[in-house]
């Protein structure tokens, strides 16, 4: 019985028994290991960004024994310098679900144009019944917006901004609308350069 065990702990090291194949570097728990390093680290890099939880829903299902309550969570993520992305996470338990929801914000990440802190110009979104009217502010106004608005304008480091919610309430389809409206934002640099004039004849004409 010694000596099996002998060669369990010795084919860990690199042997070719059963004992060395369960605890080598090539098993499976040695690769679910080395996925989740590597996706610490890509977190790791992508550290200045912030989440914030716009809304949770949760959803009950009616089986044989009962109910199955899971949830849902949508999350939008910043950096403040103009990138923001929104995620959909749905789970079990609150906290898997908003973990999914950042993990899904994070791979949808854009960029909006900025200038002096607010939007560079008027702009609606549609999306389903969502209807949302966002223009640029002067210095010192504040985001005035709701509650779904106001975390993509936080989060896109937006600090002087003036947006109506003129559609359905729901949070998915506003968060989704102000996106569509900062989608279709256009740099004024770039405009300017592109027709060889001044930052100042595009906004005065």
């Amino acid at each position: 019985m010694a000596e099996y065990n002998n060669n369990n702990r010795g084919g860990g090291a690199g042997g070719n028994d059963r004992g060395g194949n369960n605890r080598g570097g090539n098993d499976r728990r040695g690769n679910d290991r080395g996925g989740r390093g590597g996706n610490d680290s890509s977190v790791q890099g992508d550290s200045d960004f912030k989440e914030k939880v716009v809304a949770i829903n949760r959803v009950a299902k009616v089986v044989k024994g009962g109910r199955r309550f899971s949830f849902s969570a949508i999350v939008v993520v910043g950096d403040g310098k103009g990138n923001v992305g929104y995620g959909l996470g749905k789970a079990n338990e609150v906290t898997d679900a908003i973990a999914k929801g950042i993990d899904d914000a994070r791979k949808n990440v854009v960029k909006v144009p900025l200038y002096k802190h607010t939007v560079p110009h008027v702009m609606e979104g549609r999306y389903g019944g969502g209807f949302v009217l966002v223009q640029p502010a002067a210095a010192g106004t504040g985001v005035i917006a709701g509650g779904a608005m106001r975390a993509v304008f936080e989060s896109a480091g937006i600090k002087d901004v003036l947006a109506k919610s003129k559609g359905s309430s729901n949070p998915h389809n506003v968060v989704k609308a102000t996106f569509a409206a900062l989608a279709k934002m256009r740099d004024p640099m770039q405009i300017a350069q592109a027709r060889g004039i001044s930052l100042a004849r595009v906004f005065n004409g």
